[in-house]
């Protein structure tokens, strides 16, 4: 008698996953896991802050609404909008009055106010702005690192030299400094103009200006171990060019180490913007970002005001922590050596 034999079932691609060495480490690390469930509540926070903070003002106005709880409607366009793609207007701090000394938190401001300003509303949407400036910064600042450092690793000779050379100048320079120089240069240039001075895109080119050669060095250094390994090689026998060599089959796994770096900078550029501000160099008095609540509340340090230093203090705090604890540990949960 013969025993038919069973064929093995297919795992789809979760399941791999799911179940690959990393994730299983990474899901044993709890403050690991800590650190993922708050970032993934300061994104629900940004994502639905129209929803959190009520939009008001020109916010209003730009949202072609007349109430604020319209926003709350998802079969009305206004939902939609103030979700996915609200007005520049939305990212100013709601005012309640023009008195400077702070206010208690009420029902109005649960937070209270500082120099007018609702702190609430303020921290809710500036999560938005933080967590929109970390990730462009850092994606283009990653995209930039891995493609030079790639072609630098890959390539070698003088064009390795050219690069790393280029590099080293950056290095030499203090990036925090270098940022700041880049920044004044794009401010006075910007501001010139005339009009409405939106820092956004002078910030996101001084940051990736100073941010890219660390990625690049980083990759480079796995490029260098990688090209030389069997695989690279039997797919240059086949006849496998250069550009597929590097996209396909050198910088897919080369990649780890510089990935979990980048999950790190996802907290420290947030708080580099917010210095930034706190210095006059950021966003504009009134806008809703971190740096700004923190300025508004150097002028009140008493005990009867704690609230206008707590509130964005936690909210830092928090955000920093979450992203170094999850970044921590998926540094762990990749490293071979460690598992």
């Amino acid at each position: 008698m013969t025993v038919a034999a069973t064929k093995p079932q297919e795992r789809s691609r979760f399941q791999e996953f799911w179940t690959s060495p990393a994730t299983r480490k990474l899901r044993r690390n709890p403050l690991a896991i800590t650190g993922l469930i708050i970032t993934i509540l300061f994104g629900l926070i940004a994502l639905f802050a129209p929803l959190l903070a009520k939009p008001s003002g020109n916010c209003l106005r730009d949202l072609n609404i007349t109430e604020a709880n319209e926003v709350y409607n998802p079969a009305g366009g206004a939902f939609w909008r103030a979700v996915f793609t609200p007005p520049s207007s939305c990212y100013r701090t709601e005012r309640l009055s023009f008195a400077q000394e702070p206010s208690a938190p009420s029902a109005a401001a649960p937070f209270g106010t500082v120099n007018g300003y609702n702190i609430y509303y303020g921290l809710i949407w500036g999560t938005r702005t933080a967590l929109k400036m970390a990730f462009i910064i850092v994606a283009i600042t990653l995209s930039l690192g891995v493609v030079i450092g790639a072609i630098s690793g890959y390539y070698g000779g003088w064009i390795d030299n050219l690069i790393q050379r280029f590099i080293d100048v950056l290095f030499s320079l203090p990036p925090l400094i270098l940022t700041v120089v880049i920044l004044t240069i794009l401010r006075a240039r910007f501001q010139s103009g005339g009009g409405d001075y939106d820092p956004t895109l002078p910030i996101i080119v001084a940051f990736c200006v100073t941010g890219w050669a660390g990625y690049a060095r980083l990759i480079r250094g796995e490029v260098l171990r990688t090209r030389q390994l069997e695989y690279v090689d039997a797919a240059r026998s086949l006849g496998a060019r250069d550009p597929r060599l590097i996209l396909k089959h050198v910088v897919p796994n080369s990649v780890a180490a510089v990935f979990t770096i980048a999950v790190l900078d996802l907290a420290t550029v947030p708080l580099t913007v917010a210095g930034l501000s706190f210095l006059g160099l950021g966003f504009e008095s009134g806008s809703a970002e971190w740096g700004q609540m923190i300025d508004f509340a150097r002028a009140w340090l008493k005990p009867e005001y704690w609230y206008v230093l707590v509130y964005p203090a936690t909210f830092i705090v928090l955000f920093s922590l979450a992203f170094n604890l999850f970044g921590d540990g998926l540094r762990d949960a990749l490293d071979p050596k460690s598992r």
